[in-house]
């Protein structure tokens, strides 16, 4: 079971849903939650439900998803004796909050979400109804995620400050309808996010095939990185070089960082061509996945130890949860 003791900095909740294998991308949100987890009462909740309010009519992958995500999480660095790992539909108090929550929620509060509107558009244009009852809702799940643990930090993007801010708003309302002080008002941990693009210089993302995902081989980098779009303006190596138009450019800022500043001068006067930087972004690559490869290997080859993993979490995160439902119906006298 994950141990909390000593951890004086706070409680944290964050998830991600299970909608397919992660990549680099995700690599500097899953650095940021490891680093949480050794000060902090962390809960990663992999979010089942959440994937319903889009993918509701695809649901077959879903099981699977969530062994991906879990997988790729303890590769990462998640430690499941340091945290709680579990998955959001095994502990059903989640929903139950949900409901009871909604009861007083204003409905203009969830219309006026800013994504809600944005992503009816979006997806809409992508041929996806998500007209439903369970995508307006969606806030109000993300916020009893939060509440159901009476989480006083959230590590979030800049992007998800609205979310956060109308958590708080429905904390605030139930404290102040029943008079109790029941829910803490959380705040943002805001962390330096690395927002990394495609190979192809679009949003990385597995519908694309333009990611590098977390569970790839040396080989399988190598592939990709040979794919990056390079600067347009240079056909030979002598060629000058504009390194801030360059997706390689971008990737050897995060991974490469300590050479950085030699391989944008040799780039700039055309004394290194993109094969070479290529290379040597590759290889930077790889050396940070190889660790997260050796964890991987070790856990694909102990699955029994996923499923006592996630079963530990759950019962670990029912505990918990049990405890804010039964001041929650206390408050509202059932």
């Amino acid at each position: 079971m994950p141990t909390h003791k000593e951890k004086t900095e706070g409680t944290i909740l964050s998830g991600m849903r299970p909608t397919g294998r992660l990549h680099i991308g995700h690599l500097s949100v899953l650095e940021n939650w490891a680093a949480l987890q050794e000060n902090y009462r962390c809960f990663f909740m992999i979010a089942d439900w959440h994937a319903l309010t889009t993918a509701y009519d695809d649901t077959e992958k879903i099981p699977e998803n969530i062994q991906r995500v879990l997988l790729d999480w303890l590769a990462a660095g998640l430690d499941p004796e340091k945290a709680t790992i579990f998955v959001q539909s095994h502990v059903k108090a989640h929903a139950e909050l949900t409901l009871l929550l909604g009861m007083n929620t204003p409905l203009s509060w969830l219309e006026r979400v800013p994504t809600y509107k944005d992503q009816l558009i979006q997806l809409g244009d992508q041929g996806k109804d998500i007209n439903t009852y369970g995508f307006l809702g969606y806030p109000l799940l993300m916020a009893a995620d939060i509440l159901v643990y009476r989480a006083d930090t959230v590590p979030v993007g800049e992007d998800q400050l609205p979310h956060l801010e109308f958590t708080r708003e429905i904390g605030r309302r139930f404290n102040h309808l029943y008079n109790v002080d029941v829910f803490p008002e959380a705040k943002a941990k805001l962390a330096k996010i690395a927002a990394l693009p495609g190979v192809d210089g679009r949003k990385m993302s597995k519908s694309y095939h333009n990611d590098i995902a977390l569970s790839a081989t040396v080989q399988e980098v190598e592939e990709k990185v040979r794919a990056m779009v390079t600067d347009p303006a240079r056909i030979r190596k002598t060629d000058l070089g504009h390194p801030e138009v360059c997706i390689v450019n971008k990737y050897q800022s995060i991974y490469n960082e300590t050479a950085l500043e030699e391989i944008q001068t040799a780039c700039r006067a055309g004394q290194i061509g993109c094969t070479d930087c290529k290379k040597r972004l590759a290889v930077c690559i790889n050396q940070k996945l190889e660790p997260i490869r050796q964890r991987r290997a070790y856990f694909e080859q102990n699955p029994q130890r996923l499923g006592q993993i996630i079963s530990e979490g759950d019962a670990a995160a029912c505990l918990e949860a049990e405890k804010t439902l039964e001041l929650v119906r206390k408050a509202i006298h059932f």
